[in-house]
């Protein structure tokens, strides 16, 4: 218990220091290992499994916002290969001919650093509401790849290949109408969070596990089993806190598995240079597949760093006796730096493109692919961006008066569902500056922003006023505190989401339209 209050203490210690500084607390957590380790404070059976609960449950709800059919696609499916076999490659000539490792710990290593986190890009995602961004579905199909190779690598290493048994997991596709109605019948409360715990953590986890298969790939793929049902996000939801929680023990377990002393540390520093060819890389296969330059360099970014799984191939060459017990200090301090340095880069990731995007358009290719271009809204006269609760009951109420208002949304899913039902909603990404730049908006008098995210909606007014959009801006806020930045970002009314729903939100902008049509 004492070794436990520690942990906790240090880790929410570092973890506010960090948010203090404009760091991701995951920063400070990792430090707070870090530091534990060098006064001689080492992981335990408990923390682990905190750990590895919490990388399950993130996974699990990471599944629950993604269709697999909008994920295998060719930049996902050939390009996650080309660029772990460019890597490996390359890193093997360097460790075999710079370093003058031995061939099969060269190959090792250049195997254990050619992934990319899982976690880290999950949860940057995640935090951002980017899951189902056209980037962002780019970047989980590559690390979804990435992840079945590591588990054929740890396959191989062993010498143990997945259980014939394991075809049985094929049957919780017919049992998929039964986990839906359980989840119908689960209510509101604990027992919806028990039943989640239940899918991530035991049929997710464990019985992939026990079929010699990845517990990391079976909670992400049951979670993409439940995506398409009505309470998934609710369910995720509920599990929030609790993944939050525990995935504070997986960042403190990357940090207490090394005793970063000054050789291991210029080490790993120089290491992570590599993590920028690897960004570039990235970037380059995705151009060659036709993304635009900003999706490219999105995608890219997520993927700027080391991975989880490469301590775990890493391990299982320390107990074959092909790598040193040095190395697993050397590559877990290295993982650590590279979750450092790129939490806060993509933090900030559409500013850097904002500030890069003039050169970095030169690399795009004339033609883009499918989803990643330009739309036309027609001859529209009201946008609603963000086509959920509130932006729904705007588009509905508008669409009652005989107004000519368009949807949009950067959930294909949701698109869909809409334009089932009878609705105008075109897929588009609110964040996305060339999107903006390349949309005519002659005929547009009201741009209605209805997105979850602050972030997206002050982006979207910037752009708005910076390509002489002289119309009305209306949106939504959850804080009051998130005022001031939407006013001094050109938005014209601001609708506090407490204050009503969606229809009046609608009907206030109308009477701004009716204003300024008098």
């Amino acid at each position: 218990m004492a070794t436990a209050s520690i942990w906790l203490s240090f880790a929410f210690m570092l973890g506010l220091v960090m948010r203090q500084v404009g760091l991701p607390p995951l920063v400070g957590y990792l430090a707070a290992g870090f530091i534990l380790s060098i006064y001689g404070f080492e992981s335990n059976d408990i923390l682990e499994e905190v750990a590895h609960a919490g990388v399950l449950l993130l996974l699990f709800s990471v599944g629950l916002k993604l269709r697999l059919k909008t994920l295998f696609r060719m930049e996902i499916l050939a390009g996650s290969l080309m660029h772990m076999l460019i890597t490996i490659v390359l890193l093997y000539l360097i460790l075999t001919t710079v370093v003058q490792l031995d061939s099969q710990l060269a190959l090792m290593v250049a195997i254990a650093l050619s992934f990319s986190s899982t976690v880290v890009a999950a949860k940057v995602l995640e935090s951002k509401r980017e899951l189902r961004a056209f980037h962002g579905r780019v970047a989980i199909g590559i690390l979804i790849m990435q992840d079945m190779v590591a588990v054929a690598v740890l396959s191989i290493g062993n010498g143990v290949a997945p259980s014939p048994w394991a075809l049985v997991l094929f049957g919780l596709l017919f049992v998929r109408p039964v986990m839906f109605r359980l989840l119908d019948i689960s209510g509101h409360g604990e027992l919806v969070v028990l039943y989640g715990l239940l899918l991530a953590l035991v049929i997710g986890g464990s019985s992939f596990e026990y079929f010699g298969l990845s517990s990391e790939l079976g909670a992400l793929l049951l979670g993409v089993m439940l995506s398409s049902h009505k309470r998934a996000v609710e369910l995720s939801n509920s599990l929030w806190s609790l993944k939050e929680i525990m995935l504070v023990g997986f960042f403190l377990q990357i940090g207490l598995l090394g005793h970063p002393n000054l050789e291991i540390l210029q080490q790993a520093l120089l290491i992570n240079i590599f993590i920028l060819f690897k960004t570039l890389l990235f970037f380059t296969i995705l151009i060659l597949f036709k993304l635009r330059a900003r999706s490219s360099f999105l995608a890219s970014l997520s993927l700027a760093t080391y991975s989880e799984f490469g301590l775990i191939v890493a391990n299982m060459g320390v107990a074959k006796g092909w790598l040193d017990s040095e190395w697993m200090t050397l590559l877990a301090v290295t993982v650590a730096i590279s979750f450092t340095i790129a939490a806060p880069l993509n933090r900030h990731a559409h500013e850097i493109y904002e500030r890069i995007e003039r050169f970095l358009l030169r690399f795009e290719l004339s033609k883009s692919h499918p989803d990643d271009e330009p739309i036309n809204i027609g001859n529209s006269h009201i946008m609603v961006m963000g086509m959920g609760r509130i932006g729904t009951g705007a588009y509905d109420l508008l669409t009652q008066h005989q107004e000519r208002v368009i949807g949009l949304d950067s959930d294909p899913i949701k698109v869909e569902m809409h334009r089932q039902k009878g609705r105008r909603v075109l897929y588009a990404d609110a964040e996305d500056p060339g999107f903006w730049a390349k949309l005519k908006l002659e005929g547009v008098h009201t741009v209605m922003l209805a997105m979850p995210e602050l972030t997206a909606k002050v982006l979207a007014a910037k752009q708005l006023r910076k390509i002489g959009f002289t119309g009305t801006i209306t949106t939504t806020v959850v804080f009051e505190e998130e005022m001031p930045q939407l006013q001094q970002a050109g938005a014209d009314f601001i609708y506090n989401y407490y204050d009503g729903v969606g229809a009046s939100f609608a009907q206030r902008s109308m009477e701004l339209i009716a204003e300024q049509k008098t």
